[in-house]
């Protein structure tokens, strides 16, 4: 949104309250309108009692001497509030589809009518997930207004709960069918919804990225420069097992892993137990201290996706940190050919032996100051997968959409 002011055009975006804020996000233009509605029975609930947690944080005044949340590391164990969080958003989740964040829909439906006949937009960007903005960028095509639908990824995906299938593969076939222009985020997605629906020329793909300027505020974690730094940012869904990793590092004394994540596996709490000076959990960090620490570390951490096909986003942020990254995968998929192909690091299988060969490698390397040599690490190569470029490919798709008939 930032880049699309930034070339000039006018912005308005229909979205969630979900309550309270997340400190650390990229500052937002005064010129972008935003219109957010009620979330639904649940996650408007949650949102609620968000807002009044927030309200009450900031009517205490934190005693001198006690840390921020920007220099505080957060180990959070799972309470029983996120268990009854979860709890309640499951059992919502089988009555909405796609899930519980469905629920928004009716909200939005009202609020996306007033926009267009207020706004009168131009043209309509819908993003997925979740599918219900999809279904809101078939309500504005039916209304006359061009539109371009953001897929990312197809709607039926193999997580998709079998209750959901059918409708999934409607929403996804109507969209392929009504939508102006589709944009994925990879050529894998493209040739499925291909094949489910018909070959389309106007499919583009669109991957993540990342910002090109620096951050301006101090991350407050400090590196050790005589030991081999490790940094991971992120989420650890299901598929995501650091447990080889946290297996070899303990065999490398001079190398330290680093996570910044909001929650983490039981079995690397365990692991920062018994191995603190070799596991650091950092908890939560805002946004633009995690992009600090990213171009201060050794290596970053990558673990892929189960779907060969899909690229983390994280991974593109990486691109733009300027710094080593070894991509962890099982099999061979797109992430590591990204890798490869720039020339930004190194790739492992994910086993242990592997692991440890590469620790290894990189610890004498490091001794030796010499970790990049051999490797890519200019902001230039990477170019391409900066946002302002993306937004410049996503504008003259726009541009094309406007100047093409409508479906």
């Amino acid at each position: 949104m930032r880049e699309l002011i930034a070339l000039g055009h006018q912005v308005k975006v229909l979205t969630i309250h979900l309550g309270g804020e997340t400190p650390g996000l990229p500052h937002l233009p005064s010129t972008l309108e935003t219109h957010r509605t009620f979330a639904g029975p649940v996650r408007g609930l949650l949102a609620y009692l968000r807002d009044r947690r927030q309200a009450q944080a900031s009517s205490v005044t934190p005693d001198a001497g006690s840390p921020t949340p920007s220099s505080s590391p957060l180990r959070p164990p799972r309470s029983w509030k996120q268990s009854l969080s979860e709890t309640a958003q499951g059992l919502a989740a089988r009555f909405v589809f796609p899930d519980v964040r469905g629920e928004w829909f009716p909200w939005a439906r009202r609020a996306l009518t007033r926009c267009l006949d207020e706004f009168k937009p131009d043209i309509v960007i819908s993003s997925h997930e979740p599918a219900t903005s999809l279904e809101l960028g078939l309500l504005a095509k039916a209304k006359g207004f061009p539109w371009i639908a953001d897929l990312g990824d197809p709607v039926l995906a193999p997580y998709t709960p079998a209750r959901w299938r059918d409708r999934a593969l409607r929403v996804e076939g109507e969209t392929c069918r009504k939508a102006d222009h589709l944009i994925v985020t990879n050529a894998g997605a493209a040739a499925l919804l291909a094949e489910r629906h018909g070959h389309r020329n106007d499919i583009s793909i669109i991957s993540q990225g990342f910002a090109p300027e620096p951050p301006a505020a101090s991350a407050n974690v400090l590196f050790d420069p005589a030991r081999l730094e490790l940094l991971y940012t992120g989420s650890f869904y299901h598929f995501r097992k650091p447990d080889d990793l946290v297996a070899a590092i303990a065999a490398h004394p001079a190398a330290r892993l680093n996570i910044a994540s909001v929650t983490v596996p039981e079995s690397l709490l365990r692991a920062a137990e018994s191995m603190p000076d070799q596991i650091r959990l950092l908890g939560f960090l805002p946004h633009r201290h995690i992009l600090q620490l990213q171009r201060s570390a050794d290596v970053l951490i990558n673990i892929a996706n189960d779907d060969p096909s899909q690229v983390p986003g994280k991974l593109y942020e990486y691109l733009g940190s300027g710094r080593p990254i070894l991509h962890v995968t099982r099999q061979h998929d797109i992430s590591s050919e990204l890798i490869a192909t720039s020339r930004r690091g190194w790739v492992s299988d994910g086993s242990l032996a592997s692991l440890q060969g590469w620790l290894d490698r990189a610890s004498l390397l490091k001794e030796t100051a010499s970790l990049d040599e051999g490797l890519e690490l200019d902001l230039e190569s990477v170019a391409q997968y900066s946002w302002p470029a993306l937004t410049r490919r996503l504008e003259a798709i726009a541009n094309q959409v406007l100047q093409a008939p409508q479906r």
